[in-house]
C-alpha cells in the first residue's frame, strides 16, 4: 500500500488535531495546545494566509501532517500517528516541506523536544538536519541548508 499526499485545508483541522493529540512522544493535550495559542481558529487563519500543510494517507486514512512556515522558514508541525510510523510517512513529509521552504530561503529551521529518547531528533539528523542550538531547558533546534549541486 502506498502513501499520497495531499495539501490539507480549513476542512481538515479537526484531522490535524486529531492526528497531533494521537501521538505518544511530544505529546500535547488538546488544553496544552489552546495553551500555546494552538487552537482550531489560528490554524484555519495559518492554512487562509499561506501555511503550507500536507495530509499523508495511507489506504484512505489521513496517517500524518507537516505544517511549514514559508515566511519564517520553519517546519512547525510534523506529525504521524503512531500507528502508522515507520512507513515512511515522516520522510515524505519532510521533503514535501524540504521542498516548499527552499524555495524562498537558503536554511531552513525546527524547533523539537531535545531529550535524548525523543526518536525525532535522531530522525532530522539522518535526514541531514543539524543541531544548531538548545532553545530552553527542553526544546532543541534544528537546521537544514539548501543543498548546492
Amino acid at each position: 500500500m502506498s502513501a499520497s499526499l495531499r495539501a490539507a485545508t480549513e476542512a481538515d483541522i479537526d484531522t490535524l488535531f486529531d492526528i497531533r493529540t494521537s501521538v505518544i512522544q511530544n505529546h500535547l493535550s488538546m488544553q496544552q495546545l489552546s495553551d500555546l495559542g494552538i487552537t482550531a481558529a489560528t490554524l484555519a487563519e495559518a492554512v487562509r494566509s499561506g501555511t503550507s500543510a500536507w495530509i499523508a494517507e495511507l489506504g484512505g486514512t489521513a496517517a500524518g501532517f507537516a505544517m511549514v512556515d514559508t515566511d519564517a522558514g520553519e517546519v512547525f508541525a510534523l506529525f504521524v500517528r503512531p500507528e502508522f510510523e515507520g512507513r515512511g510517512l515522516g520522510r515524505l513529509l519532510l521533503n514535501e516541506a524540504e521542498k516548499a521552504l527552499f524555495r524562498h530561503h537558503d536554511r531552513i529551521w525546527l524547533v523539537t523536544d531535545g531529550h535524548a529518547h525523543i526518536r525525532a531528533n535522531g530522525f532530522y539528523l539522518h535526514l541531514g538536519w543539524s543541531f544548531a542550538c538548545r532553545v530552553d531547558e527542553r526544546d532543541v533546534r534544528y537546521e537544514k541548508a539548501l543543498p548546492r549541486h
